[in-house]
């Protein structure tokens, strides 16, 4: 019997890893420098248990995609012992390119998503690893001849998905999102290499849809956590202003590397190796010691908006069903210009409009295919009960210092 790691996970209990490349991975200080990054960013603001990280969040994927794969493979589907630890190593790294605070500055720092950071980081580690990565690669790049395999790493019903709604939950303490992530998993068969859920499963996932819906609403775009999250927007969009203008803005080697970032497309890629390392060095602490920093900043609206992020002095932020109107804009930059008068240019940045949406579910991607007890296979969308929402929900907002209206 091969000897296993187990770690003790406050949602599903002791997870074990077998010793091996599974847990040489997460050794690895690319994967150990998610311990320093948040699942759920500023949502502690909020929601104060919410401290939980993305190193969490990847060992209990890879805890339900073991459950995913070992219920498969009872139900006859063709999975080899390669392809389980390939599907695995896949969900294990899925997140490994997630930079400080995850969502919140992905596009911020860099310009590139956190999927391709992902993969960029696999190849790495497959060379360091001699190839022993390049199923799980293709895997994760939907490449891989078994698309069931992709899908529970990326799809309507993956692994990603099933584990941060159970563990945002659990640590926000919203309940309505908890769903039924046990039944649902042994609900999954394959089908015409198509991954499915059995009929009787189907109350199940229309539970994960609406908890999926509820938490988006209710923790992910709640109008505080929002609020933090466009500051914090705002204030690395002003510290790499001033460093682009060659002022002196203090932090730390790798931060200080991506404030004087700009590049793109064929530079971008020259400088793959460079920016790697840098990123593989940041965290959420160099964030917040250069917000620490910036508190004392000449620069007034650098020290203003560090200040209030740091100090929980947060923006006002409202929803709104129409777009702003010019009229509204031109009434609330007049006050703040009266309110911030010392401060040159406070509207740009002291004014945040934008709009978020979310559907319950999406019917332009893979559906999810129920499996009926006669073995025909019907999209979700035409057999629920339910009248599932396919369209858009739209919310425009307006955020700024609070008692300027």
């Amino acid at each position: 019997m091969s000897k296993k790691k187990i770690f003790n996970d406050p949602v599903y209990g002791f997870i074990s890893v077998p010793y091996g490349i599974l847990f040489q991975l997460i050794e690895h200080p690319i994967f150990q420098r998610l311990r320093r990054i948040k699942q759920l960013s500023l949502t502690h603001y909020v929601y104060p248990g919410a401290l939980h990280t993305r190193f969490h969040h990847a060992l209990g994927a890879l805890h339900l995609m073991r459950q995913a794969i070992r219920t498969l493979q009872e139900k006859g589907v063709d999975i080899s012992d390669e392809e389980a630890e390939a599907v695995q190593i896949a969900i294990l790294l899925h997140d490994v390119g997630h930079g400080p605070f995850s969502h919140t500055l992905e596009h911020t720092l860099i310009n590139v998503t956190h999927e391709e950071l992902s993969t960029w980081f696999m190849e790495q580690l497959n060379e360091e690893f001699e190839g022993a990565l390049s199923m799980a690669i293709s895997i994760f790049q939907n490449q891989y001849h078994k698309h069931f395999l992709h899908q529970l790493v990326s799809g309507q019903l993956d692994m990603d998905r099933m584990d941060y709604l159970t563990r945002d939950s659990f640590f926000t303490g919203v309940y309505e999102g908890v769903i039924g992530y046990d039944r649902i998993i042994k609900m999954l068969s394959v089908k015409d290499d198509e991954l499915v859920v059995e009929e009787k499963g189907i109350y199940s996932i229309e539970k994960f849809l609406i908890a999926r819906r509820l938490m988006y609403w209710q923790v992910y775009l709640h109008k505080t956590v929002l609020s933090a999250e466009q500051m914090l927007v705002r204030t690395l969009q002003r510290a790499k202003t001033l460093a682009r203008a060659g002022e002196a803005v203090e932090a730390s080697k790798s931060l200080h590397y991506f404030l004087h970032f700009d590049l793109e497309g064929e530079d971008l890629l020259k400088e793959r190796h460079t920016l790697l390392q840098h990123f593989a060095s940041l965290d959420d602490f160099d964030v917040v010691a250069a917000l620490k920093a910036w508190q004392h900043s000449e620069d007034e609206i650098l020290s203003y908006l560090a200040t209030s992020l740091i100090n929980r002095r947060l923006f006002k932020l409202v929803f709104q069903k129409e777009a702003p109107t010019a009229l509204q804009l031109a009434a609330l930059q007049k006050e703040l210009q009266e309110k911030f008068a010392y401060i040159e240019d406070a509207d740009k940045y002291f004014l945040i409009k934008g709009k978020e949406t979310n559907r319950t579910y999406s019917t332009a991607k893979e559906e999810i295919k129920i499996l009926l007890k006669n073995e025909e296979v019907q999209p979700l969308s035409k057999i629920s009960d339910y009248e599932i929402q396919n369209r858009i929900v739209a919310k425009n907002f307006l955020c700024y210092p609070k008692k300027v209206t």
